[in-house]
C-alpha cells in the first residue's frame, strides 16, 4: 500500500519551549551500576603500592637505616659509659660553627629506651655540639637532632659501635681506649681486659691492641688520681706502666704526691709523675720481726667465700681461692687495703 502524504504542515515549535526529553545511552558503571574492573585495579594497586612503601620504611626502621628527626630533651648521653673522657675546645668550636651556618651533617645512634627516650650509642660530640647551639641561641632549629635508631644485640654491640665510631671519625688517646676496656668489664659487659680488647678493637693491629692492654692496668692503678691523663703521650704512658708493674707500691708514693698539688696543670702532673718515679722508694720494714717469724706456715683460714689465706715460714701471706680471679673484687680488695694503710 502507498504511504500517505501529510496534507496538513507540521506544526511549527517554540523556540523558548524546552526541548523534549532525549535518552542517552550512559557509559556502563557510571549510572550507579558497577565500578569498571580498571578502576579496581588502579584502586588494588594503589593499596598495595602503599602497603610496600610502609613496609620498605618499617624494614628500613628495624634495620637501622632510616634517619629520624628527634627531640634533643629524649637523648639520654649517659646511657653508655662514654669513651671520651672530654671535648677538645678548639674541635667543639668549628663542629658548632659548621653545625650552625650547614645544619647537622651526620647523624647520631641511638637505641630505644623505655618511656619513649633513647641511649646515645655514639655522636657525642655532636649532641653537645647542638645542645650548646640550643642553650646559647634560643632557636627552634637546635631543639632536634638527626638520629638512626639502631637495635644492638646487647650491651657489647653498642659498647663495640661506640668505640669504632670514635676510631673511624676521631681517634682517641691510648688512656682513653684503655680506660673504655676498665670501665666496660667493671659493669660487667665482657668478662675480662683480654675479652674486651679482642671485641672493642677488634679492627686495630695486634700491636696496638697490647699497647692499649699495656694503659689498662694504668688506668685501674691511677684513674681516681690523675687530672689530666689524656695529655700522657704513647711512650711516657707506657714507661709509666712498666714503672707500675715493677713497683706496686708506686701506686700509692704518685697517689700522694699528686694530692700535694691538686690544682695542677698537666706539665705540672708530668714532673712530678717523673719525679716519683725517678725518686728511690723506701725499703718497706718485715712483716715480722725475727723473733715474731713463725717457724711453720700457718693453716689456711677462710676470709670470705672463695678466699682463704695463711703465713708461709719465711713469714709472707699468701692468698688463695676463686675469688682471686674476679678482677672487680681484687680490685676492692687492694682499695680496701689501702684506705687502711692511710686510716
Amino acid at each position: 500500500m502507498a504511504k500517505r502524504k501529510r496534507l496538513t504542515p507540521e506544526p511549527t515549535r517554540n523556540p523558548l519551549a524546552p526541548a523534549p526529553e532525549t535518552k542517552t545511552a550512559m557509559p556502563r558503571g557510571l549510572s550507579g551500576g558497577r565500578v569498571p574492573i580498571a578502576d579496581v585495579a588502579q584502586d588494588a594497586a594503589s593499596s598495595a603500592a602503599l602497603a610496600e612503601v610502609a613496609q620498605t620504611l618499617t624494614v628500613a626502621r628495624n634495620e637501622g637505616r632510616l634517619i629520624q628527626r628527634l627531640p634533643l630533651h629524649l637523648i639520654d648521653a649517659d646511657h653508655l659509659v662514654r669513651d671520651r673522657i672530654a671535648a677538645d675546645a678548639d674541635e667543639m668550636t668549628v663542629l658548632k660553627d659548621s653545625i650552625r651556618e650547614r645544619g647537622q651533617q651526620t647523624a647520631i645512634e641511638v637505641v630505644a629506651l623505655e618511656g619513649g627516650r633513647f641511649g646515645l650509642i655514639s655522636g657525642w660530640r655532636r649532641l653537645g655540639a647542638l645542645r650548646d647551639l640550643m642553650f646559647d641561641t634560643k632557636d627552634p632549629a637546635f631543639e632536634t637532632i638527626l638520629a638512626i635508631v639502631r637495635t644492638p644485640s646487647d650491651a657489647a654491640d653498642a659498647y663495640v659501635a661506640m668505640v669504632e665510631e670514635n676510631e673511624i671519625r676521631v681517634g682517641l688517646s691510648f688512656y682513653e681506649r684503655a680506660r673504655i676496656v676498665a670501665r666496660s668489664v667493671d659493669k660487667g659487659v665482657f668478662g675480662s681486659d683480654r675479652v674486651a680488647l679482642a671485641q672493642l678493637f677488634a679492627s686495630v693491629s695486634r700491636s696496638k691492641r697490647s699497647k692499649i692492654g699495656n694503659f689498662v692496668g694504668l688506668v685501674r692503678a691511677l684513674d681516681p688520681v690523675l687530672r689530666h691523663p689524656t695529655d700522657l703521650t704513647e711512650r711516657s704512658g707506657l714507661a709509666l706502666a712498666q714503672a707500675l708493674d715493677a713497683d706496686p707500691a708506686l701506686t700509692d708514693r704518685l697517689a700522694d704526691a699528686l694530692s700535694r698539688e691538686p690544682a695542677r696543670d698537666a706539665a705540672q702532673e708530668a714532673r712530678i709523675i717523673t719525679d716519683t718515679i725517678m725518686a728511690p722508694a723506701t725499703t718497706p720494714a718485715p712483716p715480722f720481726t725475727p723473733a715474731d717469724r713463725p717457724k711453720l706456715p700457718s693453716l689456711r683460714e677462710t676470709l670470705c667465700d672463695g678466699l682463704e689465706y695463711r703465713v708461709e715460714k719465711d713469714g709472707n701471706i699468701r692468698l688463695t681461692g676463686a675469688a682471686l680471679q674476679n678482677r672487680a673484687f681484687v680490685t676492692r680488695m687492694l682499695q680496701a687495703l689501702r684506705d687502711l694503710d692511710r686510716a
